[in-house]
């Protein structure tokens, strides 16, 4: 499928020592946006961050965290992304989830 027009980003930020089930919590989600067929996921580390608990995560090398920030991007039609939203619900996930618009100029796949 291509992308290209309007659209929505779902922004997810977390930590990297979000579990779920024993696993982490970013791999959960990438993996159920892809089997629900969204257009496409990926997950950024930061280096250096805080969120609603006002603990800073970072990789100083002094530190030894390994509880970086981390955020997960998800472009697809406004509709998919509704359609995937209440399975975040059921991960319970502690963080900030952000939803804009967005205009996809180009999305293009590699040929296999």
């Amino acid at each position: 499928m291509t992308l290209q027009g309007k659209a929505s980003r779902l922004t997810i930020y977390l930590t990297e020592s979000d579990q779920w089930h024993h696993k982490p919590l970013y791999a959960e989600i990438v993996h159920r946006a892809h089997a629900a067929g969204l257009s496409g996921a990926a997950v950024f580390r930061g280096i250096e961050g805080f969120g609603a608990s006002h603990s800073i995560h970072t990789l100083r090398l002094l530190s030894l965290t390994e509880n970086l920030p981390l955020s997960i991007v998800i472009i697809d039609r406004y509709e998919a992304i509704q359609a995937f939203l209440p399975q975040l619900d059921e991960l319970e996930l502690e963080g900030l989830v952000t939803l804009d618009e967005v205009e996809v100029v180009r999305h293009v796949g590699r040929r296999p």
